[in-house]
């Protein structure tokens, strides 16, 4: 019986709404491993989450029997409800209806990494916009600079 053989890397960003409540830095740790392992619950393979206060980045690898919108579905909304049990602060915690999300290739992985897991040092030189639009340059995505990161 023939074998589907596959490995695809995900780069998957998304962002706080803009009428929620920031994550408190102290609560980072928390939220990306908790990301992390819902990535994981869906039969991917998370391979690091990092992000600030108002977005986060995660890098994994998609599992074979699991489609993009669903991993992005399974981390924003589960990890939405688990945020307003966190804390009093995160009562009305929501994230964007949008997401984006990139592949990278084998020989980026470990400069991704590095990057997800650098967020603060990177956010002293670029806002969140900046980056975010960068990346859909780069990735030749077209988009309508008025809805970029609209709730």
């Amino acid at each position: 019986m023939p074998q589907s053989l596959s490995k695809i890397y995900l780069h998957v960003i998304f962002h706080v709404k803009t009428t929620s409540p920031k994550i408190d830095e102290s609560h980072w740790p928390r939220v990306h491993e908790y990301i992390g392992q819902l990535i994981n619950t869906t039969g991917c393979k998370s391979l690091c989450v990092g992000g600030v206060t108002d977005h986060i980045h995660a890098l994994c690898v998609l599992s074979r029997q699991v489609t993009v919108s669903h991993l992005v579905e399974e981390m924003k909304r589960n990890s939405s409800l688990w945020m307003k049990t966190l804390d009093k602060r995160y009562e009305t915690f929501q994230w964007q209806g949008g997401y984006a999300v990139f592949s990278v290739g084998q020989s980026l992985v470990d400069k991704s990494r590095e990057y997800i897991l650098h967020q603060r040092e990177h956010h002293t030189k670029m806002t969140f916009r900046e980056e975010y639009v960068r990346f859909l340059e780069l990735y030749h995505i077209e988009y309508d600079k008025e809805y970029v990161l609209s709730d």
